[in-house]
């Protein structure tokens, strides 16, 4: 059926209205699963499976009726708030909050397959099996995502526990405040402290120079800066020389290039140690810095490459027509173009050498022991939740790294013209 509206002249395909038996079979299954998931006991056995199911049924068929558009967009909230108040009076405010996000998704899934909007995405050609492999496709990829994302997600409501142990507690189920605490981020400036209980300037001297986790972060950071700086500077000179059609042996030399990505680290990390006791760099931050920039080297040159593919070879030999130098046209024609890819191998640089434990494990000494070292220290010597803090802060530091990778990606598209601006 094809509509048209006077106003705007344009045309929606709407699809037939299907049965109710399909926007009430899936909600009532997620009920069932989701009363079995809140059951304690022997209720765990059939009523659950009944009581939620029943429930969800009834909901999803009275949202399912609510065909008219003026009543169409709240029904996920009508259903959320039905949860809300069901789940705080069955089990407290925590599983309320959980099973309100549960029915407004419900709510919406309910009159988004009664309408059949489900179908507006796809031609109107499209069979049963296609349309079910569209979206079957998309859920398979979410609980991929779902399953890569959690085990990391959850160490970050755990930094916040109030108590010295790695699980919720009661009080973090049910929302207490007094479950929650700030304790474990401020044990990170004051473990290893002469005097925790020193004020003022006092304190922050002596939690920069004493505290072992303030002291982590600053080799991490010193260490990874400069080993960002080395690895971009000889990634982005090979990708240059590697892209030019005249150079030899190419793929031999970007396959033993990008090799410290593929031999396994400790085999990596165990060559290096010997080659560096040799020379004596062995325990000192020279030998740690130089071993991250072999490391992230061929991050470096793989995105730089890749940024050299729609490299306009021309504009070179234009520079060179004019009289400018290798030098001079490497800074103001060449740079400029793969500035976003060279910038993007140094974060990827980066966080190899602020993540990396195995390398640091051989070669490093106490003095230059990084955030990784005294977390692997800390799993096996003491076991605190001043962990589960620290991988918090890398987690939103990654985060905050990857999301300028992208931007920079866009932008590099942009400037390629591989995109709209």
């Amino acid at each position: 059926m094809i509509a048209v509206t006077e106003e705007k002249k344009s045309y929606r395909y709407i699809p037939p209205r299907p049965a109710l038996w399909l926007p009430i079979s899936i909600p009532a299954f997620l009920g069932a699963v989701i009363g079995w998931m809140t059951a304690e006991g022997d209720r765990a056995l059939f009523l659950p499976f009944i009581l939620g199911g029943a429930a969800i049924f009834a909901l999803a068929a009275l949202v399912s009726a609510l065909y008219l558009e003026r009543v169409r967009k709240w029904s996920g909230w009508i259903i959320g708030a039905v949860f809300l108040v069901a789940g705080t009076l069955s089990f407290g405010l925590a599983y309320g909050i959980v099973l309100a996000i549960v029915g407004y998704i419900i709510g919406r899934m309910a009159i988004w397959i009664a309408t059949g909007d489900y179908r507006l995405n796809m031609p109107p050609y499209a069979t049963s099996a296609e349309v079910a492999w569209f979206y079957g496709f998309r859920v398979i990829c979410g609980l991929i995502l779902f399953f890569l994302i959690m085990p990391i997600v959850i160490i970050i409501p755990l930094s916040f526990n109030a108590t010295p142990y790695f699980s919720f507690t009661p009080e973090m189920v049910s929302l207490n405040p007094a479950g929650y605490s700030l304790r474990w981020y401020w044990d990170i400036l004051q473990n290893g402290m002469a005097n925790p209980n020193s004020t003022g300037w006092a304190f922050f001297k002596d939690m920069w120079q004493n505290a072992q986790w303030i002291r982590a972060i600053k080799n991490s950071f010193w260490i990874g800066t400069w080993a960002t700086l080395l690895a971009t500077a000889l990634g982005t000179l090979a990708a240059i020389g590697l892209s030019r059609d005249e150079m030899p042996w190419r793929r031999s030399l970007t396959a033993l290039l990008i090799s410290p990505m593929i031999v396994p680290l400790v085999i990596t990390a165990s060559g290096l140690y010997f080659f560096f006791s040799d020379l004596g760099l062995a325990k000192t931050y020279t030998g740690v810095i130089l071993a991250h920039a072999v490391l992230g080297t061929p991050f470096v040159i793989i995105t730089v490459t890749a940024t050299l593919v729609g490299f306009d070879q021309s504009l070179t030999r234009a520079a060179a027509n004019m009289g400018a130098g290798p030098v001079t046209t490497f800074f103001k024609v060449q740079m400029p173009l793969i500035l976003p890819g060279v910038i993007s191998g140094a974060l990827f640089a980066f966080i190899t050498s602020f993540d990396e434990v195995v390398v640091v494990l051989q070669l490093a000494d106490v003095k230059q022991r990084t955030i990784p070292r005294q977390m692997f220290s800390g799993i096996r010597e003491q076991i605190s939740p001043t962990i589960l803090a620290v991988a918090t802060i890398l987690v939103i530091i990654s985060i905050g790294l990857l999301t300028m990778v992208e931007l920079l990606r866009r932008r590099s598209e942009r400037l390629r013209g591989l995109s709209p601006g």
